[in-house]
């Protein structure tokens, strides 16, 4: 059976439902009390923890007295912007008694669908993770329409998983995992401990078990489920409303593991070394042994580029012979590599005019 102590960077899912009071519409003070210790149980191990949290419209639908039925876009907006601000504050006075900094990300699925704001988003969380931050991910409710929508933010925490290299999603509930039919309606339904593939009849068990305030119905989790494991990221359901829930899962609560046959970072780098490369940089050999050695390709080391390429899009890693020994999301655009190739990573602001990235391909975005 899989454990949370055994992970290396967890992302959790935390639902309105658990979130918020569905009849009064206030926070749950006590339950976010006690995930915060769950929490700081985790980062005492040296754990990553990022948390991706619903609950802004519920709680903003609350102050601004809008009715329980189903709101339209403008309303929604306006309860997110009022319902945000509250969700990062209750989560800043709940993890700093334990010394724990906080910080909010929100996002839109463009964020996930543009490979430079895929990266940008990347780079920020990695960042407040090797800080010892707790991000706090949510979507960013008060721009976003349909069209940009992730829709539910099961499948925006298994986005999350899939950008931060996770190897453990914990969806946090109000059922106690995957079961064969509706466990309400029907008696005889049995809960699945391990799935190791989500086949077509697995799909086909799947109802819209969506409850109260929360979006999301078993078949979204599914599709959590299948772009995490698909990454090499591990997915849990587990049933969350009573204190200390990951301790309780950790403990042998009732949950349902899917497992994932690769670990994240070799998943990344099977997905970036498929890709079609709009361009190529070309290396010296001390470049070329400093990546076989596992560092990230800083400009000074490139001797040469060419092709049509943005930040963001791949690019063929050449030799000094010019035989290709991988793959890379490069950071900067042809006009900028050409720039800053052969420079060291100090002198770029100067010759950009800009800030700029020490990296030209950071080495978590390269396949060699």
């Amino acid at each position: 059976m899989a454990s949370l102590t055994s992970a290396r960077r967890i992302v959790i899912k935390i639902g309105s439902a658990l979130l918020v009071d569905r009849t009064s519409g206030d926070l749950r003070r006590d339950w976010l009390r006690a995930l915060a210790e769950d929490v700081m149980w985790l980062k005492s191990m040296g754990q990553d923890v990022i948390l991706v949290s619903s609950g802004s419209i519920a709680l903003g639908r609350g102050v601004l007295k809008l009715p329980p039925t189903d709101l339209a876009l403008e309303q929604s907006q306006a309860a997110a912007a009022v319902g945000q601000i509250r969700l990062a504050r209750a989560y800043e006075e709940a993890l700093e008694p334990h010394g724990i900094t906080t910080a909010q990300v929100l996002v839109t699925l463009e964020d996930s669908e543009n490979r430079r704001r895929y990266l940008n988003t990347r780079a920020t969380l990695e960042q407040l993770v090797s800080l010892g931050v707790v991000p706090i991910v949510n979507e960013n409710d008060t721009v976003a329409t349909d069209e940009i929508r992730f829709g539910d933010n099961d499948r925006l925490a298994a986005q999350v998983s899939v950008t931060i290299g996770a190897d453990t999603l914990v969806l946090l509930s109000d059922v106690d995992g995957f079961y064969s039919d509706n466990p309400n309606v029907n008696p005889d339904a049995h809960r699945y401990e391990t799935i190791d593939k989500i086949t077509p009849e697995i799909e086909a068990m799947a109802g819209d078990a969506g409850s109260g305030l929360s979006k999301g119905g078993m078949k979204t989790k599914l599709m959590a489920a299948k772009m995490a494991t698909a990454a090499g990221c591990a997915m849990v359901i587990t049933e969350g409303s009573d204190l200390r829930p990951l301790k309780a899962l950790e403990e042998g609560a009732n949950a349902t593991w899917f497992t994932a046959g690769l670990d994240p970072q070799a998943a990344r780098k099977r997905w970036i070394s498929a890709m079609k490369p709009r361009g190529s940089v070309q290396l010296d050999a001390g470049a070329v042994a400093a990546l076989h050695k596992g560092k990230s390709l800083l400009p000074a080391g490139v001797k040469d580029v060419s092709g049509r390429f943005g930040r963001g899009d791949p690019v063929a890693i050449l030799d000094a012979g010019g035989h290709q020994i991988g793959l890379g999301l490069t950071r900067y655009t042809v006009e900028e590599a050409k720039a800053i190739r052969g420079r060291r990573s100090a002198e770029i602001e100067e010759i950009l005019g800009y800030p700029g990235r020490a990296a030209l391909i950071h080495r978590d975005d390269m396949a060699v």
